[in-house]
Parts: C-alpha cells; sequence; structure tokens
C-alpha cells in the first residue's frame, strides 16, 4: 500500500512537469506561428509580437553576408500584399528548451527558394519572444 501511494505521488509531481513542458513548448510554437503568420500576412503587429526589438537576422542573401536590425527588416517584409499561403509551406521542424531560453529549428518553402531558420528565443516580461534568427537559403527548381 505504501508503494501504491509513493506511485501515485510520483505520478503527480511528473505529469504537472509534463504538462508544463508542453505548456511552454506550446507557447514557443505560438510565437513561432506569429510570425510565419506576420510574413505571410505581412502584418507589422504579428511581427513585432513575435519579435524583441533588439533582434538581428543574420545570413547570406546569394554571396553577401548581412546583419539586419529586426526594425529594418520588419518594416520590409509588412509592405506589400499578403501572400497567397498555397504557394508557402512553413514548418517548425524542432524546439528545444531549457529554462527561460529556447531554439528552434524551422524550414520555408517558397516559391523559387528554401530557407532554413534557427531562431533564438527568451522569455521575457512572460512572453516568448524572438530575439535572433540566423537563415539559410537555398534556390529550388519549382
Amino acid at each position: 500500500m505504501k508503494a501504491n501511494l509513493i506511485l501515485f505521488i510520483i505520478s503527480i509531481f511528473a505529469v504537472q512537469a509534463f504538462a508544463q513542458t508542453t505548456s511552454e513548448e506550446q507557447e514557443i510554437s505560438k510565437t513561432i506561428s506569429l510570425y510565419f503568420e506576420g510574413m505571410m500576412e505581412r502584418n507589422r503587429d504579428k511581427l513585432d509580437h513575435a519579435f524583441d526589438p533588439s533582434a538581428r537576422l543574420i545570413g547570406y542573401r546569394g554571396e553577401n553576408f548581412t546583419v539586419t536590425p529586426y526594425e529594418d527588416w520588419a518594416s520590409g517584409t509588412a509592405k506589400g500584399e499578403p501572400r497567397n499561403p498555397a504557394l508557402f509551406t512553413n514548418k517548425i521542424l524542432q524546439i528545444e528548451r531549457k529554462g527561460y531560453t529556447a531554439i528552434a529549428k524551422t524550414e520555408l518553402f517558397w516559391p523559387g527558394i528554401y530557407y532554413f531558420d534557427y531562431l533564438t528565443l527568451i522569455k521575457i516580461d512572460g512572453k516568448w519572444k524572438i530575439v535572433h534568427k540566423t537563415w539559410y537559403e537555398e534556390k529550388r527548381e519549382d
């Protein structure tokens, strides 16, 4: 009987720990979804909810190494007509979290190009924010 009680107590704590982890990862996924939606809809408000204003976006545009402040990237991304979602695929491949930090690996299949994003997120004032994006792009034949 005592062994059953101990197992029951341990299982309660394990379920609570798993629920918290799942909840945190869901919140991280929501932040990344805001990033995807903001790009597709060209919605600056969604981008601002996903990114910390001090974020940097780093990668190569063709042969040119670029470091872009978030403000520059977001103002350009938010311009123009919304994109047709039927032509784009954005996926979260992996999320790894430790405490208030996380990294996420994503794939974005866009007309003529693949993007592979590596996002660093930090929980700031109770909300997950992207603070850094490193990307790799690869041309694709459509």
